[in-house]
């Protein structure tokens, strides 16, 4: 059986309202940029990320770990903030900051992920594949909610996660370093018509 995170981790990423959780620790592999995510410069980023999941995918679906598992690639992360600190209808997209991200499974170690990184880096063009780390993070407590819609309009969804944490007394705090929120993409944006676009948006709360 393939194992999926969208059929056995429901919770930790469908929410179709402000729902608040808890995030336990997970690895991921990533890599950090900023500016425009439009910009050419993005997408070369996200493609040193995808490819390193996938071969480390294949090599663990033939046993490379000595237990054969298949399993779907967990879907790419970003954790953002500004370095002119704009935020909202006057974010200023040229100064976002970011670290994206793919969660890699619990068996997956540090010391095969630089294994399958090495051979990339030998064998492809891609400048950024050297630059892609290995981190382990713990959320904690978090409130969350799915977007749905272009990213231009996040800003409706955040002002409702605004709103829940007002009602109930709590407040956010920054994440992984000096990030203030993370989204994790449902959909794939590359393929995927704006209107039909779902985002999973979640702050770190302060406990």
């Amino acid at each position: 059986m393939k194992v999926d995170w969208s059929k056995q981790e429901k919770s930790l990423y469908f929410a179709k309202k402000p729902t608040l959780v808890t995030i336990p620790s997970q690895q991921f592999i990533t890599l950090s940029g900023e500016g425009n995510p439009n910009d050419a410069l993005f997408a070369e980023k996200i493609g040193a990320l995808f490819p390193i999941a996938y071969k480390i995918k294949m090599a663990i679906k033939k046993g490379a770990l000595k237990t054969a598992i298949d399993y779907r690639v967990y879907p790419l992360e970003g954790v953002w903030t500004t370095t002119d600190g704009s935020q909202g209808n006057n974010l200023n997209k040229d100064a976002l900051k970011y670290k994206i991200m793919l969660r890699q499974p619990e068996l997956v170690t540090k010391t095969f992920f630089n294994e399958i990184k090495a051979d990339l880096v030998a064998k492809n063009s891609n400048p950024y594949f050297s630059d892609v780390k290995w981190e382990v993070y713990e959320e904690g407590s978090a409130l969350q909610m799915v977007h749905v819609g272009p990213f231009d309009t996040e800003i409706n969804t955040f002002n409702q996660m605004e709103t829940f944490m007002a009602e109930n007394d709590l407040a956010k705090t920054v994440l992984m370093e000096d990030y203030w929120h993370r989204e994790i993409y449902l959909k794939d944006f590359r393929r995927t018509q704006p209107e039909k676009l779902q985002t999973l948006l979640r702050y770190k709360i302060r406990n």
